[in-house]
C-alpha cells in the first residue's frame, strides 16, 4: 500500500504491518491504523509510529527498555485481554516522545505506553496506575550516561 505521509514522502507500506487501535492514541481517537517505522539501525530504541488513515500524523516513539534499565511495568489485565496478548514475547512496548525546538529537552511518556500485539497486530494506549513513572521524563542525560557506561574499559590495553 502507497502512503503519502509528512515526514517521508511516499512510502509502501506492507499491509500485512498494519497496526489496529480500535481506541487510537490518546487525542488522535480517530486514526485507528499504524504502521511501525525503523529509520536507519534497527538496534536504535528510536521509530516512528506512522498513521496510516492519516498520513500527516506520525509520532516520534522510542521503545522505553532500551533507554531505561529500571522501567518496569505491569500491563493492567483488561489490557492483556483486550490485546489477547498470551506470551510476553509477543508485546512490543514504545513510548511516544515530545522533541521540541531545543532536542536538550526531549522527553518520553513513560506513563502511558503504546502496547502492541505483534501476532495479531492489534495495539492501544494503557495509561498506567503507578505514580513512579509521568508524562514527561528527560533522557538527553539517560542517553549521555549510557555513552560513558558503554565506553568504559574499552580503552584499556591488553596485559
Amino acid at each position: 500500500m502507497l502512503l503519502k505521509t509528512k515526514h517521508f514522502a511516499e512510502i509502501e507500506i506492507d499491509e500485512e504491518k498494519i497496526i489496529h487501535f480500535d481506541e487510537g492514541i490518546l487525542g488522535f481517537e480517530g486514526v485507528k491504523r499504524y504502521a511501525v517505522l525503523y529509520e536507519g539501525c534497527e538496534n536504535s530504541p528510536f521509530r516512528w509510529l506512522q498513521g496510516v488513515d492519516d498520513g500527516q500524523l506520525a509520532f516520534a516513539v522510542a521503545d522505553p527498555f532500551m533507554i531505561f534499565d529500571d522501567y518496569d511495568i505491569e500491563l493492567p489485565d483488561e489490557a492483556v485481554k483486550a490485546l489477547e496478548i498470551q506470551n510476553p514475547q509477543e508485546v512490543m512496548l514504545l513510548s511516544i516522545l515530545v522533541v521540541p525546538e531545543d532536542i536538550s529537552q526531549i522527553s518520553i511518556n513513560l506513563k502511558a505506553p503504546v502496547v502492541i500485539n505483534t501476532k495479531n497486530r492489534q495495539g492501544m494506549q494503557v495509561v498506567l496506575d503507578t505514580d513512579r513513572y509521568s508524562v514527561r521524563h528527560y533522557i538527553v542525560e539517560e542517553l549521555r550516561r549510557q555513552e560513558v557506561s558503554i565506553g568504559v574499559g574499552s580503552h584499556k590495553k591488553k596485559e
